[in-house]
């Protein structure tokens, strides 16, 4: 059996790993720290860093007896050329939309 590899999108789908990400953006932090955030259970928080951890946003060393874990925000690049694509398709829908409206009102 094939372990299941996770990409960014579906890493970030979910809201407390979207947190983890922004904790992990201020410092470096030990599983400990990271879980004293969360309402959710110790084992819980390791099995969300596993999967910010496959999609390459999060990287764990080994530090004395502790797992440090530290954002790696490359992946998210991937994230940001795909909004731009759709952000750029919604400006120009809204644009054609307000050229529409405008000349629907001249012609009123």
């Amino acid at each position: 059996m094939s372990a299941v590899r996770h990409d960014v999108f579906q890493a970030i789908a979910d809201p407390t790993r979207r947190e983890l990400l922004r904790l992990l953006s201020r410092e470096e932090m030990p599983i400990a720290k990271i879980a004293s955030h969360f309402s959710v259970s110790r084992t819980a928080i390791v099995k969300h860093l596993q999967i910010l951890s496959d999609a390459k946003l999060v990287i764990g060393r080994k530090e004395g007896r502790e797992r440090l874990y530290s954002l790696q925000p490359e992946p998210l690049e991937e994230v940001k050329q795909w909004l731009t694509y759709y952000e750029q398709f919604w400006n120009n829908k809204l644009t054609m939309l307000k050229y529409i409206a405008e000349n629907d009102q001249e012609n009123s």
